[in-house]
């Protein structure tokens, strides 16, 4: 299961509804948020994890975060602002290309920017958890043939957007046009 299912499985929609709640979203509004924002910063997290010691502090945080806690208990998502920044800042890197991913997804759900702003850190929180959850489970590294292995397996089919069975393309369309 990849990360955008999972948060939309878990606890049958109520990290889904705890976050439209928050944002003053429908369900299927806050389910779209999530399918244009997971893959974005899915991109952000896999472009970190090549870089230098970026699996290594990944594996870390999920492994001491308790992040699983915003899956598990969506009330706990009310909490998940600060947390979700600090994810944010580690996968995006700036407070610019976090307003360019917002203004691309308000493009692409027909909502507003700032509604979209406030969305990315919980939805951020919602990916860690994902992660989290999943790791527990030892899925990261089951069956794969490198560390992070299986974590490339819940990122692979959201980056994959022309399913050719290679994600570069696909990773560097999606950071060049948040580099504009």
């Amino acid at each position: 299961m990849n990360i955008l299912e999972t948060i939309l499985a878990t606890q049958n929609g109520g990290a889904v509804k705890q976050m439209g709640q928050q944002l003053g979203l429908g369900d299927d509004q806050a389910a779209n948020v999530l399918s244009v924002l997971v893959p974005a910063l899915a991109g952000g997290l896999q472009r970190n994890m090549q870089s230098s010691g970026g699996l290594e502090a990944l594996m870390g945080a999920l492994a001491g975060g308790q992040h699983s806690r915003y899956l598990e208990n969506p009330a706990a998502l009310g909490q998940a602002t600060a947390d979700g920044d600090g994810i944010l800042g580690h996968i995006l890197g700036s407070k610019d290309v976090s307003r360019a991913v917002a203004t691309r997804a308000a493009q692409q759900t027909g909502l507003d920017a700032s509604i979209l702003k406030k969305a990315l850190p919980l939805v951020a929180a919602l990916m860690m958890g994902a992660m989290a959850r999943q790791s527990s489970g030892s899925t990261m590294t089951a069956g794969a043939s490198s560390p992070g292995g299986g974590l490339m397996s819940m990122l692979t089919p959201m980056l994959d957007s022309n399913r050719d069975g290679s994600i570069v393309d696909d990773v560097l369309g999606m950071l060049g046009k948040f580099g504009r």
